[in-house]
């Protein structure tokens, strides 16, 4: 039988998700931000040889990219998931499989960020390609927990002797180590709300400028900022995440480093965000 404290904390639980129904945009993004997994440092993966020239082939999941994922009008990049030819999919399958073997310790910092990146979003694509057709990734129940939605929390390959999960690589890896916000740009849920899977894949040399695009792309784009009645409405992930962007001003400074002349002096004028909003929908092309 379950003990009574046991009963009593899955009790307060649901009261505070039931909460979320009733709240005011900013109260329920201060909610959000209680669920939101924090950065949390996994020690093993620090090890890097900044001396290292080796370089780690992306070129299988490039072109995946390039064939499957397009643009729509609407400037949302869709993936056509219906549509992947089953030699894609092996392709795939492969791709994820060869980065079993790689020895991350071995690699320099930037080879090792383009590694993390690419690896989450093709685990994803891959996750989203096993379970289609699904309306959301949120309907795909790997991971564990009474309050667990999607795939995040699964251990789903081992990497140097350790297993690892997608919120491994994005919240004891990636998040702790590098301390970028971009980084949010850069990982894609397969969502409408989520930035826009990149159709390249991330190198060494190219991080840095498709994180800047990436940045750009989705703060001038509604989904990310948008101003409706003198009010600031942003995209969720920064509700989630403002602490990595420096809390909220910094969330503001942020998104006015990027934003395009008009936008920019906008946002001049707030100083505090109004409400937040995310789209779960698949980012499917059809």
């Amino acid at each position: 039988m379950l003990s009574i404290h046991l009963l009593i904390r899955r009790f307060c639980a649901c009261l505070v998700l039931s909460a979320v129904v009733v709240t005011t945009p900013a109260q329920a993004g201060v909610l959000d931000k209680l669920f939101a997994p924090k950065a949390r440092l996994w020690p093993h993966w620090v090890q890097h040889d900044p001396a290292s020239n080796l370089t780690i082939d992306h070129s299988a999941w490039g072109s995946l990219l390039s064939a499957n994922v397009k643009t729509n009008v609407d400037g949302v990049n869709r993936v056509d998931y219906g549509s992947v030819p089953a030699a894609d999919r092996a392709r795939l399958k492969a791709y994820i499989e060869s980065m079993r073997a790689v020895r991350v310790s071995g690699y320099s910092r930037e080879e090792q960020f383009a590694f993390w990146i690419n690896l989450y979003n093709a685990l994803t694509v891959d996750i989203v390609l096993d379970h289609y057709p699904v309306d959301s990734i949120r309907d795909i129940k790997l991971s564990a927990g009474l309050f667990s939605q999607g795939p995040w929390s699964k251990k789903l390959l081992q990497i140097d002797g350790k297993e690892v999960s997608l919120n491994d690589i994005e919240h004891r890896i990636l998040r702790p180590i590098w301390q970028d916000p971009r980084i949010h740009y850069a990982v894609n849920c397969a969502s409408i709300g989520c930035p826009n899977l990149i159709t390249e894949p991330f190198t060494a040399k190219n991080s840095d400028r498709l994180l800047q695009s990436a940045a750009r792309d989705y703060i001038n784009h509604p989904r990310g900022v948008r101003i409706e009645n003198n009010r600031l409405h942003v995209s969720s992930i920064y509700v989630w995440f403002e602490s990595d962007f420096g809390g909220e001003a910094g969330v503001i400074g942020h998104l006015q480093q990027y934003a395009e002349p008009e936008l920019a002096a906008d946002l001049q004028n707030f100083e505090k965000i109004a409400g937040n909003s995310y789209d779960w929908s698949l980012n499917d092309a059809k």
